[in-house]
Order: structure tokens, then sequence, then C-alpha cells
């Protein structure tokens, strides 16, 4: 479900984190993006980590509103966007020859979310 714009502005003060809230708020203004910004005010415990082994069965873009993690094989071609990166998940990555990206940075590049897949 997601959430209005005003609940998610209001839920943004209670963070923080200022990289975390600085994220909210840029995806809280563009429409294609809100749906990550309601996934992102929820509680921490209910962002989803997710292991380079469950990125295999995705393709194009990835976005994971949490934290990716090293367990697992990296996955070939995939442009993986997140919160946040483990060092080893982010060295594995790049060896692989995925692109890395933050959310925030794919956000600003990438207004109207073309081809992104958001793990829930």
């Amino acid at each position: 479900m997601i959430k209005s714009k005003t609940k998610v502005k209001k839920q943004a003060t209670r963070k923080t984190n200022p990289f975390l809230v600085e994220t909210i708020l840029l995806a809280n203004k563009n429409p294609k993006w809100v749906e990550v910004a309601s996934l992102l005010t929820g509680p921490r415990r209910k962002r989803k980590d997710v292991n380079l082994s469950e990125l295999q069965k995705y393709s194009g873009t990835v976005v994971v509103c949490g934290k990716v993690l090293s367990g697992g094989d990296a996955p070939k071609k995939l442009k993986v966007v997140a919160l946040s990166f483990s060092e080893k998940a982010k060295e594995k990555l790049l060896k692989a020859g995925c692109e890395v990206k933050k959310l925030s940075e794919e956000i600003e590049k990438n207004k109207d979310a073309k081809e992104v897949k958001i793990i829930k």
C-alpha cells in the first residue's frame, strides 16, 4: 500500500539519518518514485535486505529499498540501485560487471523510473 505524500513527509521528519531523509524527500517529489519513499519511511525492520543470490532472478534495473548483502554469487550485467551496500557485495558486483548506484543518484537521473523493478 502506497502512503500519501503528506504522510510520507510527516514520517520522514522522525528519521535521524540525514542521507535517508534526503532520499525520502527526493523520492517523494517525483510521482514515479512515491512508492520507494513510502517503503523507506516505514520501520527499519520492514526494509528488505537482499543477498546477491536473490538478485539473479531479475534483469534490467533493480531497486532495493534496503541493503544489498554479499551472500551468493553476483549476477551478470545488472544495474543494482540500493539504499546501501555491504563492502563485499559492492566488490562482487563490480567484479561481475554490474552497475552499482545509490538510490538518491538514480532518482535524480531516472525521473520517469523507466524499466525499474522494486524489490519489496
